[in-house]
């Protein structure tokens, strides 16, 4: 003898979701008591620019919405697969009922669910990825500019190769124009501090000796006298540019 309508209720418990983009939406809806003959909906936005999302009358299999209780009269549960940003908006669960005229009226109706989207959250590895871009990129830009230093300098170390001299009979002695490179022989001297302003020519030359007076291995010869070890030296006459 229970009158539709009395003790019924429809419980819409979730105010606000967040979806990401692709993954499944889930709106509960949960009635109870009686209430007459009618459909359960589901509605985007509410008044003269709703639009039906679930129907209780039309299920569409091969919709993107779908009911977690197929058939149920209580449980208006639904699934949206692959959300999009075009699914944002409020939700509304309705249960209709017959009117006089025939028609289905609004019987019950939640409160709203406010449907957003989710920003992707960044993945661990990704973030380790674009450290190590950084590292590279911030790299990459140190050599470069230690290059481009580097030749704005000329280079660092000699400016000039070092050149062989033949010395007679003895193998040939290389030689460096570089003054004052440590751990070598040989002396590099410039001629100006030997000699007066008046013999140096026009062209600005310098004359460069070299003298290795460290004594050569002692090798049995002719006409030598034992004890007497051989030197060498060399005197180069090189255009100052």
């Amino acid at each position: 003898d229970a009158q539709p309508g009395q003790g019924f209720t429809l419980q819409q418990p979730q105010s606000k979701v967040s979806v990401t983009v692709g993954e499944m939406l889930t709106l509960n809806c949960i009635t109870s008591g009686i209430a007459g003959p009618g459909p359960g909906m589901w509605l985007k936005g509410w008044g003269s620019g709703n639009k039906t999302v679930s129907d209780q009358k039309n299920e569409d299999p091969s919709s993107r919405v779908m009911r977690a209780v197929p058939g149920s009269d209580t449980d208006f549960t639904i699934h949206v697969r692959n959300f999009q940003p075009t699914d944002v908006g409020t939700y509304y669960c309705v249960k209709f009922v017959k009117g006089n005229t025939g028609e289905d009226e609004v019987f019950r109706r939640g409160s709203g669910t406010v449907v957003s989207v989710q920003e992707a959250a960044l993945v661990p590895g990704m973030v380790a990825a674009a450290v190590v871009l950084c590292f590279l990129l911030l790299l990459g830009l140190f050599v470069a500019l230690c290059m481009y230093r580097r030749k704005r300098q000329g280079g660092v170390g000699c400016p000039c190769p070092a050149r062989t001299v033949a010395m007679g009979s003895f193998s040939s002695v290389p030689l460096q124009c570089c003054a004052g490179t440590p751990g070598t022989p040989s002396e590099v001297l410039d001629a100006e501090s030997s000699h007066p302003p008046s013999q140096q020519s026009s062209k600005e030359e310098h004359n460069i000796h070299y003298a290795d007076l460290q004594p050569l291995p002692l090798a049995p010869q002719r006409g030598r006298s034992p004890g007497t070890a051989p030197t060498e030296y060399a005197s180069l006459r090189v255009a100052a540019k």
